[in-house]
């Protein structure tokens, strides 16, 4: 019985997985995978007008390192957002203003970033990118909430590369 429950658990978190595209077509070079189907699971797909709202509250974040600007990124996150990453093998999660002021003590940069992954189901989404910004490169995990009409992060969680 266990053994049948497991296997129905795996059915449904593979089934929850999805690029946020509605294409068949995977292509490893495209700027935002999230238009893209990418293996041959089960997947939910999202509206483009879904798919544009995510990437708008994640073009905020990079917007925000190109100028410098914490105010840009603000649009992209919600109020009580944090952010997450290992430090000496220790969980460290702090406030999103922790960003905010990164944006505002180092001044633009040049950054950008790619979708890899990303994952819809109605109005939650969780999206992983690799991203630089000047030379140090990243993975970055988000979970996103819409908001009315408007995709908010409310976690970011970051790997250094």
């Amino acid at each position: 019985m266990k053994k049948i429950i497991m296997a129905g658990f795996a059915m449904v978190v593979m089934s929850l997985s999805s690029c946020c595209g509605n294409s068949a077509k995977c292509d490893r070079d495209a700027a935002f995978q999230c238009d893209s189907v990418c293996d041959n699971r089960v997947r939910f797909q999202a509206a483009p007008d879904e798919i544009a709202g995510i990437k708008k509250a994640l073009g905020y974040y990079t917007e925000a390192a190109v100028k410098g600007d914490s105010k840009i990124a603000m649009q992209g996150f919600a109020p009580a957002a944090t952010m997450s990453y290992a430090e000496a093998d220790s969980l460290v999660t702090v406030p999103i203003k922790a960003l905010y002021d990164y944006y505002d003590q180092t001044g633009p940069h040049n950054a950008t970033y790619e979708i890899y992954d990303c994952s819809v189901a109605g109005n939650v989404a969780m999206v992983r990118i690799e991203s630089k910004f000047g030379e140090n490169e990243f993975t970055d995990m988000f979970t996103l909430v819409k908001d009315g009409s408007d995709w908010k992060i409310v976690s970011k969680v970051y790997q250094t590369k």
